[in-house]
Order: structure tokens, then sequence, then C-alpha cells
């Protein structure tokens, strides 16, 4: 009984912090207080489910359909994404309040408020406990995020948050939920079950149009060629862009696509089928497509947005594998590019709140007026990469397995030629930024860090990335769990 109540407590809280922080108003520093404590509050109560997930919890909060129940459960790949959202609001709010007060942003109440109800429409797509659940939370995620897209009110905030609603919403509608339907017709129930639930209830001819439902109606997974939301939402403040879309957003779509191929279809099931293999090249061809088009990208926000689109495909290539490696490496994929993407962002939110500048190619030599900043983006542009030393060696480590171990050898080459172009266009940001000279003379001696709490939140990110290098094993383990317990 304890455990559900922290599990229910768990997608509660954020509510009641959204609604306290809109109760302080007109005290900002009274808001942020109440924005930082709900988030660590929230993060102690995901690791208090993490240390009791002896056996698994499972809540059921009402049921307003028969045979599908809105319901909350824990197992690894839920407690592993819950960890990383509820962990990392923290630091976003941290960022947030240097980062808003620092470029003097409007309307900052609401945007604590609607972080808050986005975190924990997050926190509820994580411990879903069937696909049903999981829609609910994920349409509510989409919603929520909307003000937070078009925050700023131009026009060109308003256009992007267009493009944003309506593609998730689309596909969601469109795709998704008919896969749904379909599935609840053939099985009479969509619970999340080790295994899978469709072996012998779906004409195996039918499977690879099941699959494709699914993922492309998992658009926050951004696979092409419904990807526009991503790009087109970087017209938000960078506090959203670090966690909303390079976190809880895009990280609620890859994480049901290991949700849905591992506990709807089973891997067994698509193996044995090859329902997976079209779908498998498609995420192949979005990864190597996105980091092309990531070249070519002079704003920096746009160049890491497309760079997500590529590594969102990594995770959906590794589910496509159909073996545990690669959905082990999946999993820990989501964590260690959480936090290497989150630190970029978060890198050039402070270059543009120290410099207004939003180009590559007018941030030569910043590097020298920003050191902390810029070696940040070094080690953020290294975990992306998957260079020793970052935690983002090991999750493209184990993928690259997974690609060995299903003999697809195609699909390696495209994870080494993927990881060449990312040095491509991620780590000459750095090395600019470092050993060139700043256009103007005299410009860079005018340039100072951005405020301290930014720098602070982007320091401890990037130290992060290097930590989950050497302590990659829990992460290794709880992954590894959910195939000990299908047994």
């Amino acid at each position: 009984m304890a455990a559900q109540g922290t599990l229910l407590l768990t997608v509660l809280l954020p509510l009641l912090g959204a609604v306290l922080i809109a109760m302080c108003n007109s005290k900002p520093n009274l808001r942020e207080t109440v924005t930082l404590s709900t988030a660590t509050l929230l993060f102690l109560l995901v690791l208090q489910l993490l240390g009791s997930d002896a056996q698994q919890t499972e809540l059921i909060i009402a049921r307003p359909l028969p045979g599908l129940p809105l319901s909350l459960s824990t197992e690894p790949l839920g407690l592993l994404f819950a960890t990383v959202a509820s962990g990392l609001w923290i630091i976003t709010t941290i960022y947030s309040i240097g980062y808003m007060r620092g470029n003097k942003e409007q309307n900052q109440t609401r945007f604590y408020v609607f972080f808050a109800v986005s975190i924990s429409a997050t926190l509820g797509v994580a411990l879903s406990a069937n696909l049903f659940t999981l829609f609910v939370f994920y349409e509510v995620l989409t919603l929520s995020t909307y003000p937070l897209v078009t925050h700023k009110g131009t026009e060109e905030a308003k256009r992007g948050g267009r493009v944003y609603l309506g593609v998730l919403l689309s596909t969601s509608i469109g795709f998704l939920l008919l896969a749904m339907v379909w599935t609840w017709h053939a099985v009479g129930h969509l619970n999340f079950t080790p295994g899978g639930i469709l072996q012998g209830r779906i004409e195996p001819g039918f499977l690879p149009l099941l699959l494709a439902l699914y993922l492309f109606g998992i658009g926050k997974a951004a696979l092409m060629p419904f990807h526009r939301w991503l790009p087109a939402a970087m017209v938000a403040p960078t506090p959203v862009s670090a966690l909303l879309h390079a976190v809880a957003v895009v990280k609620a779509g890859v994480f049901a696509v290991l949700k849905v191929t591992v506990y709807i279809f089973g891997l067994d099931l698509l193996r044995d089928t090859g329902a997976n293999r079209w779908l498998m090249w498609a995420a192949a061809i979005t990864v190597i497509l996105a980091s092309l088009v990531a070249l070519t990208k002079d704003n920096l926000k746009a160049r890491l947005a497309y760079s997500t689109v590529s590594q969102l495909a990594y995770i959906v290539l590794g589910a496509m594998l159909v073996n545990s490696v690669a959905i082990i490496g999946g999993g820990m994929h989501i964590a260690t590019h959480a936090l290497g993407k989150i630190t970029l962002f978060f890198c050039a939110g402070a270059i543009y709140v120290a410099t207004h500048k939003t180009n590559i190619s007018e941030m030569d030599g910043l590097g020298k007026s920003m050191p902390v900043t810029y070696a940040a983006m070094l080690i953020g542009s290294l975990s992306i990469i998957g260079l020793p030393l970052t935690g983002g060696l090991w999750s493209k480590w184990y993928l690259a397995l997974g690609a060995a171990a299903a003999e697809q050898w195609a699909i390696l080459a495209v994870f080494m030629v993927s990881s060449l172009l990312n040095v491509a266009y991620l780590l000459i940001i750095p090395i600019r930024g470092f050993f060139l000279t700043p256009p103007g003379s005299g410009q860079a001696g005018t340039i100072q860090e951005a405020p301290f709490a930014s720098v602070l939140a982007l320091s401890l990110t990037a130290l992060g990335c290097i930590a989950l290098f050497f302590f990659a094993q829990p992460l290794y383990e709880m992954m590894a769990s959910m195939f000990e317990r299908q047994l």
C-alpha cells in the first residue's frame, strides 16, 4: 500500500507544485524556491520507488472504459526514464533561474507552471502500466508543452507551435490510436506484458503495417518524415529546448517505442516474422539524413535539433534490431544522450544570454571569454559522439554490439558513419570557440560567462556525462533486469 501511495504521489506532486507556483506569482524568489523544492521531492520519490522495486508495484487509478484501466506500475525501463526526467528537472530549474532572469523573459510564472505540468505528464508516461494510460499522458504532455513552445508569443513562436501541435496530434490520433484500437480488438487488452501480447493474435502479414502505425504514430520519436515538429519547437526558450526537447518530450517518444517493441510485440515475434526489417532501415536512413542536415545548419539550436532527430533514431534502430543487447543499448542511450544533449542546449542558451548570438559562424573565439561554457560544450559533444571518458561511449557500444549480434553489418556501418558525422557537426563548435579569432576587434574582452545559476547547471550536466562513463554499471543492470523478469 505504501508503494502504491508513492507511485500515485510521484505523478501528482508536480501538479501540486504547479498550483503553488501559480500562487507565488508576485514573489519570484518564493516561486523558484517552490519549483526547486518540488523537483527535489519528486526526485527523492522516484529514488524511493527505485530502491523498493523488489517486486513490481501496480496501482489502478480509474476504470474509464471496460478492459482499459488508467493504471501505473514500476518496471526497469520506466524507472530509468522517471529517474532521468525527475533528476534533470532539478538542474534545469537551476539553469532556468539564471536564463529567464538574465534574458528578462516575460510570463515566467506561466513558464514554471506549465513546466511542472509537463513533468507530471512525463512521469505518467514513464510509469504507465498499459498503452491506454501511456496514450492519455502522452497527449497531456503534448498539450501542456504547447504553451512552452509558444512562450515568446511572437509570430515565429506561434507558427512553430502550430507545426508542433499539428504533427504530434495528427500522428498520435491518425496512427497511434488506430494501432491501439486494432491491438485491443485483436487481444482484448493493452497491458504491457513481458514477451508481448500479439503472438498468435495478428496475421503475420499484417504485423509490419501494425508496427509502422505504432512507430510513426509515436511522433515524439521524430522518425522521418514526421520530424519537423522538433526543429520547429526550437523557437522556445532554451530551458524548454533543453529539457522538453532533449529529455522529456523526445524521450517519451523513444521510451514508448521501446515499450511497444518489448511489451506489446515481443522480440521473438518480431524476429521470427521479420516485421521489423523495413522499419529498421527507415530508422537507419533517419540516422544518416538528420546528421547530414545538421551539418548544413549555422543556427546552433537548429543544428542541435537535427542532431537530436538522428540520436533518437539510434534508439528506434536499437529497438528494431530486436535483441536484448540492442534494447539495453537503446535504454542506456536515453540517459547518456539526455545528459549530453541537455549540456549542449544549456551551453547554447548561456551563449545567447551572454552575447545574443545564435549562429555558429558568429561564435568564433567565444571560448576564450566563456571558458567554462565551452569546456562543457566540448564534454557534451564528446558524449554525443561516444568517445571514451564520457557516458555516450557505453550506450553506443551496446547498440553496436546489438547490430553485430543481429549480424546486421550494414547497420553497424551506419552507427560508425553517423558517429563520424557527429564529430564533423559538433566538435567544430568548441574548436572554433577556442582556437579562432572573434570577428571584430575588442569584442571578446566585453563578453563574460552567463549568470552563475546557468553556468552551475551546465557544469553539473557536463560532469554527469563523465560520471556516466565510470558508473555506467547501474544503468546496464537496470536495463538487463527487463529480460531477467521474462525468464
